[in-house]
């Protein structure tokens, strides 16, 4: 049986999550914001706490935090709040949707998150506190970095790599066997048909006019 969990957060992403969490049976114990969340039904009957401290009340053996702090391009706190609580002992949820394909003889680490409709393949890796946003697919043998975010929608195909930090933008298409280096960002409905380095940016190609 799982440990009952926290949530860190109580935007759009939060309210995804926590709908995961109850379809699972998955005891939520609270959410952690630093504000009154927007009215939502799916926060309906859920403790709110108000400031990071009030996490450290929770034995750390005896809960998983769940990061439910949304991740844009350039914006860096998801993974800094991930490791602030990693170096204070406490441990985060994997969390699949029970709408989710996810192959047996593929990897999650610690905090992936994987949305409704996702695929994730055969011999797939994926990296610690990485999103897998709604309606992904992960090919086979891809190897996918720490606190990647692969966006609604986008594709990627066998044995692809993509480094930490990594942001795939909604509808990007990657073909197989390439390599994205770390904090590269793929704009929304881009198609990568070559590496890409680190810090890079790659937007959709503009199509030619005489």
């Amino acid at each position: 049986m799982s440990k009952p969990v926290l949530v860190l957060g109580a935007g759009g992403h939060a309210a995804v999550v926590i709908d995961i969490l109850r379809q699972i049976n998955c005891t939520v114990l609270g959410l952690v914001a630093q504000e009154q969340p927007k009215a939502n039904p799916i926060f309906g009957g859920l403790t709110l706490y108000l400031s990071d401290d009030d996490v450290l009340s929770f034995d750390k053996d005896s809960i998983l935090l769940v990061n439910a702090i949304g991740s844009l391009p350039g914006q860096e706190v998801r993974f800094k709040v991930h490791q602030q609580f990693k170096q204070l002992g406490y441990s985060f949820m994997t969390i699949v949707s029970p709408k989710a394909i996810v192959s047996d003889y593929a990897i999650l680490s610690e905090g992936v998150q994987v949305m409704p409709g996702t695929i994730v393949n055969v011999n797939a890796y994926i990296g610690e506190g990485t999103i897998l946003n709604t309606g992904s697919i992960i090919e086979h043998d891809c190897v996918i970095g720490k606190h990647n975010h692969i966006a609604p929608g986008a594709v990627l195909s066998g044995a692809v790599n993509t480094g930490d930090y990594v942001h795939i933008a909604t509808g990007a298409k990657v073909i197989q066997g390439i390599q994205i280096g770390e904090r590269a960002l793929v704009g929304a409905g881009a198609t990568v048909t070559k590496n890409l380095e680190s810090n890079k940016t790659l937007y959709v190609a503009k199509p030619f006019l005489r």
